[in-house]
């Protein structure tokens, strides 16, 4: 949940429709940020309060030993069924739940050492033993778990087979930022220019697929969830995957990979966001991720900035004698903080525009309101010690009236990451038992704000792409040659979320780098890439791509195309005609309207749908009567590069794998392919996983039939998914490492 839950959203609103004209008028007028927060500071009131106080107890984060006791209790059900995943995951759960030192939490933990011993995480299982020990494990019990501890002991014995992959990047060298974990290629520059703000240009040539820069996030919130796929599995600080997580002594919501995270979380932010958990999953998302930015930054640094502002004139775009670009280096004193390149650094993110004209009065009401309570229910614990005092004045402990900088630095960031926000994804492979062929997907787990990263432009069809390295790990800057004049961090681990932007295509020197912020041309309309863009962006694309689509959407208005429909009579593709479509041959003329289209895709999702479903429960065979009846049906109304026939052709490949029959199966996945490469692209990260799945069909046809005959047709998929999962996922991603296998083994077979 992004924004505030709707409840408190519909009691902002009454609020603001209550508020006098001259009330209203003189909020409209405010520009600045902290009197925009002080006003809406003022407005708060008992019965707002309370309101409050009633929706957050629908996000309760209190332990309850009640709760850790049916969390076991589900815990063992699914470990008797020998699912061990699910089996820790509600061991954890119940972790959370219990009151530490107390039997109930020990009972969590023996038994979450007992899945993890199964899945062969034997050093985690140690650590489980130990935790229950410590915990007051009743003695009686302990035996088994004294044997278990000496099974580990005995595993941990014997050699070790390394499955890890090098970290070894092979990319080119890059260039650090002083004192700071960011990372620029050279060849790489960030420039200012009145027309475009600060961006980044290719100042040499660039090969597709290479690192162009490395930014961490300098503060990340993981999104809640209701099942298994976000919190439940991903460390509240580093955002690295665990089965065994340590949980918060106070709360119930918030768990760690480890003692460490624990401890630096405690320190960094989690002290004062502890005691309004509840209240920080009720205002969402980014309204958390701001406040923990300002957590971080604390007064001081926040002074400064504001210092450094305030005695600077601001540099108008007339100031500029020419509209070329200007080269920035680190740190220039360019006048207007948003026109200068501060690095990773704070001012790196408190020169992001907030946008503050653009939001509408309401939005900004809004965001005013609950940043402001906000900072009235964390006035409800001490004060954060890096807010605690302004120059060592005050007692300490007590909120002193100038601490409400805190809530408009918030206020501040929360209007930011209206445009700023970053969506930190992964890819999840789904763990289906039976199931020859795996079935991926790239899901969202947090929003983070990084300030380099935010230096990017948009465009709908970008020369770039990223992806996201969570948790501890070696510090990745370490691998590049750095310059003299920067300062070098020991190779240590650090936790965190980074991101590396590689580039996509070939790029020249002057060629912008650029970023997708979301509308992509492969998944939307031009028309709709464009509202979006200008509803949460406040700027009108004119990318190359909308351009482009643009035009080519005139020639088809023209033309009356209607890609990926034909006529159910005579099979000739479809034109758009008054509410519906038409047949393109003139003899046949026949004609159906845009509803009964509408009706039949609809339809055909819903069949699609079914057979998941059917597929997930091992009904085969009825998941294959029915994508078969979708198939015929859309058959006669899509053409082969509609996407629906993409993702039936999909379902049906894997239903034929799963059985054993990989002609079939291949066959099917291929017609797959054919959409997927008109709908994103031959050079997209969507082709590039199809291939590999058509590898893995060749490769276990050949493993589980014996037959040699198609290492040919194998080994001419894998260097093309090879080259696309290069290009965006990086060279250690799981499948490339899985590709490079197969191909060795293929190659034996020769």
């Amino acid at each position: 949940m992004d924004l505030p839950c709707p409840e408190w959203v519909l009691h902002v609103e009454q609020k603001w429709t209550e508020l006098k004209t001259e009330g209203t008028e003189r909020f409209c007028r405010l520009t600045d940020i902290d009197a925009i927060f002080n006003y809406g500071l003022s407005l708060i009131r008992p019965e707002d309060l309370n309101a409050f106080s009633r929706l957050s107890e629908k996000y309760s984060v209190q332990k309850s030993p009640e709760m850790a006791s049916e969390f076991r209790q589900q815990g063992n059900l699914s470990f008797k069924v020998k699912d061990y995943t699910a089996a820790a995951l509600y061991y954890s759960k119940g972790v959370c739940h219990a009151d530490k030192n107390t039997e109930e939490i020990s009972l969590c933990y023996a038994n979450r050492s007992a899945a993890l011993f199964y899945h062969g995480l034997y050093r985690e299982c140690l650590e489980d033993i130990r935790r229950a020990l410590e915990a007051g494990y009743p003695s009686h019990l302990q035996d088994k778990l004294r044997a278990r501890q000496t099974a580990c002991l005995s595993q941990l014995k014997k050699p070790e087979k390394s499955n890890q992959t090098t970290t070894n990047n092979q990319t080119p060298p890059c260039q650090k930022i002083r004192n700071t974990r960011s990372c620029i290629s050279p060849g790489v520059s960030v420039y200012f220019s009145p027309e475009k703000g600060r961006h980044i240009l290719a100042t040499e040539n660039k090969t597709a697929g290479e690192v162009i820069l490395e930014d961490e996030a300098f503060c990340c919130v993981l999104i809640p969830g209701k099942t298994f796929n976000t919190e439940n599995r991903h460390c509240h600080h580093c955002l690295s995957q665990s089965l065994s997580f340590v949980p918060c002594p106070n709360c119930s919501y918030v768990r760690y990979c480890g003692e460490s995270c624990q401890k630096d979380a405690w320190q960094c932010w989690h002290r004062w966001e502890c005691h309004i958990g509840a209240d920080l999953l009720a205002i969402g998302v980014l309204g958390h991720l701001a406040l923990r930015v300002a957590l971080k930054a604390g007064q001081n640094e926040v002074k400064r900035v504001n210092k450094s502002t305030s005695e600077e004139d601001h540099v108008r775009c007339s100031s500029y004698k020419s509209d070329l670009p200007v080269k920035l280096r680190l740190g220039d004193p360019c006048g207007e903080i948003s026109d200068c390149y501060h690095g990773d650094t704070y001012m790196g993110i408190y020169s992001l525009l907030p946008h503050v004209a653009q939001h509408s009065s309401s939005s900004r009401f809004l965001l005013a309101i609950t940043m402001a309570m906000l900072y009235r229910r964390l006035q409800g614990g001490p004060p954060p010690g890096t807010w605690a005092s302004c120059e060592n004045k005050g007692v300490s402990g007590t909120w002193e009236p100038e601490m409400s900088v805190l809530g408009a630095t918030a206020l501040r960031h929360m209007m930011q990451l209206r445009c700023n926000a970053q969506a930190v994804t992964a890819v999840i492979v789904k763990e289906e038992s039976g199931m020859a062929v795996q079935s991926s997907s790239e899901i969202r787990i947090a929003t983070a704000i990084f300030p380099v990263l935010s230096l990017l432009n948009h465009s709908c069809s970008p020369n770039t792409n990223i992806s996201f390295t969570t948790g501890f790990q070696t510090d990745p800057l370490n691998q590049f040659v750095c310059s003299e004049d920067y300062d070098d961090h020991p190779k240590t681990s650090r936790s965190g979320v980074t991101v590396t932007i590689r580039a996509s295509k070939d790029l020249t020197p002057g060629q912008e780098i650029l970023h997708c912020y979301g509308p992509h041309c492969s998944r939307m309309e031009v028309k709709e890439r464009q509202r979006l863009l200008l509803e949460q962006y406040y700027f009108h694309c004119n990318c190359q791509a909308c351009q482009r689509d643009l035009l080519e959407g005139s020639q088809k208005a023209t033309e009356n195309a209607a890609p990926g429909l034909k006529c159910v009579k005579c099979g000739k593709p479809l034109q758009s005609h008054m509410d519906g479509y038409k047949c393109s041959w003139p003899s046949c003329g026949h004609q159906i309207t845009s509803a009964d289209v509408q009706n039949t895709l609809k339809g055909l999702q819903c069949l699609l749908d079914k057979a998941f479903h059917l597929m997930e429960q091992h009904r085969l065979d009825e998941a294959l009567k029915i994508v078969k009846s979708a198939s015929s049906q859309a058959n006669i109304i899509l053409t082969e590069i509609h996407p629906l026939q993409g993702e039936l052709a999909d379902v049906t490949a894997r239903v034929y794998a799963t059985t054993g029959e990989w002609s079939l199966a291949s066959s099917n996945l291929k017609r797959s392919i054919v959409a997927i490469q008109v709908q994103f692209g031959e050079d997209s990260i969507e082709l590039g996983r199809q291939l590999f799945k058509l590898a893995q069909l060749h490769f276990n046809g050949i493993t589980f039939s014996f037959d040699s005959g198609d290492c040919g047709a194998a080994l001419s998929v894998i260097p093309r998914a090879h080259k696309l999962l290069s290009l965006h996922c990086g060279p250690h991603c799981e499948e490339l490492q899985e590709l490079c296998e197969m191909e060795r083994c293929l190659q034996g077979l020769l």
